[in-house]
């Protein structure tokens, strides 16, 4: 059976809560509102630190059409795209938001301007790329588009990556009731890890979703970290190698 060969990290290297809290990250544990979720990350990713060559990550800062802010707005920042680059340090970061962040110039960033509920908006995403190592759905939350989102981009990771969703505890009270309806996606996650398969969705947009359980690994939702009776938060998925 071949094994992937996984470099071995720099022990010297900052931790990834280390950097989050450096550039203000909501990932980290000092954030006016922090997920903690570095905790978790550092032990996923700290083996695979030096392999990481294509990561994405969909939702670049906080405060967007999500929270009732116009998607033309100004972002401050791009704070976990910087904390990325410093952790990864051979990765190539793409970046997709529906807000404008080709403000954030890096030899190593790449950045696409889209709508994660149109799904001709996430192919482009993944358009003349041959695979990432990880992905990251940080966007508006909606049950919709993190499902949409997964639909388009799972094939397009590669065999032993992982696809991690953040905040599955919270509904964007601006999309919601805009969207498609559908479960959320704790318990589609749920649903799986008790099964092996995914439901058939009521969203026309959403079929297929059933033909990628058997490419998955393992699935499972954890709460936040040293936080009591915290619903699931984050989703934690490996491709099949």
């Amino acid at each position: 059976m071949h094994q992937k060969t996984i470099a071995a990290p720099d022990p010297a290297a900052p931790s990834l809560t280390d950097l989050a809290n450096g550039f203000h990250s909501d990932k980290g544990t000092i954030h006016p509102e922090p997920h903690s979720y570095t905790l978790v990350y550092d032990m996923l990713l700290q083996p695979r630190r030096a392999a990481v060559r294509d990561m994405l990550e969909i939702g670049l800062c906080a405060g967007g059409p999500e929270v009732g802010n116009d998607a033309g707005r100004q972002p401050p920042d791009a704070p976990s795209v910087r904390m990325w680059l410093q952790y990864f340090p051979h990765a190539m970061v793409q970046g997709f938001d529906i807000s404008d962040f080709s403000f954030f110039q890096h030899p190593r960033f790449r950045f696409t301007r889209g709508d994660a509920g149109r799904a001709a908006d996430l192919q482009a995403a993944v358009a003349g790329t041959d695979g990432y190592d990880l992905i990251i759905d940080d966007g508006s939350h909606a049950s919709f588009h993190q499902q949409l989102a997964f639909l388009h981009l799972f094939p397009h990771l590669r065999p032993g990556g992982l696809y991690i969703i953040e905040d599955l505890h919270w509904q964007s009270p601006y999309y919601e009731g805009q969207l498609p309806p559908t479960m959320r996606t704790a318990e589609l996650i749920e649903h799986w890890f008790r099964t092996g398969r995914f439901p058939r969705l009521a969203a026309a947009e959403l079929q297929g979703m059933e033909a990628l359980a058997a490419g998955i690994d393992f699935a499972f939702t954890l709460n936040q970290p040293f936080v009591q009776a915290s619903p699931p938060k984050l989703a934690v998925i490996q491709k099949r190698w």
